[in-house]
């Protein structure tokens, strides 16, 4: 099992992101990073990015270094409400209205995405299975 927000989930992740053919071609026009800052976390802060660089996908740890056009967005929520997210029993949206979630940088992008964001729920569907969404991690 992996553990969730491990550098080994993020790695998951990575390798997920860069062999699905499909989510290359439906990023091949896109120039975007995601950066997500989970605080308050067993392991402590934790801050892990996507970067979509022209049809290649690919997830790291820490900050994000961003290819020169692109957007960057970021989320920063606390570990319970990412765990709440991550097992299904919370929204990113509910999170959102709640105050729980913040999100800076240019939300329109997100919005111009959201087919290509979508898609990463069934692209990263088997690190899901195999991740341990237990409180520790």
């Amino acid at each position: 099992m992996l553990a969730y927000l491990s550098p080994a989930w993020v790695a998951a992740l990575d390798q997920a992101a860069r062999a699905d053919e499909q989510l290359a071609a439906a990023t091949a026009d896109v120039a975007l990073v995601l950066e997500q800052q989970v605080t308050g976390g067993p392991a402590g802060d934790v801050t892990y990015h996507l970067t979509f660089d022209h049809g290649t996908v690919s997830a790291g740890t820490g900050g994000a270094p961003s290819p020169a056009d692109a957007a960057v967005v970021r989320f920063t929520l606390d570990h319970d409400t990412a765990l709440g997210i991550a097992r299904g029993t919370g929204s990113a949206q509910q999170a959102f209205m709640a105050g729980a979630l913040q999100v800076g940088g240019d939300l329109r992008v997100l919005l111009d995405h959201q087919v290509v964001l979508s898609a990463l729920h069934d692209v990263f569907a088997a690190v899901r299975e195999q991740t341990d969404l237990a409180e520790v991690g």
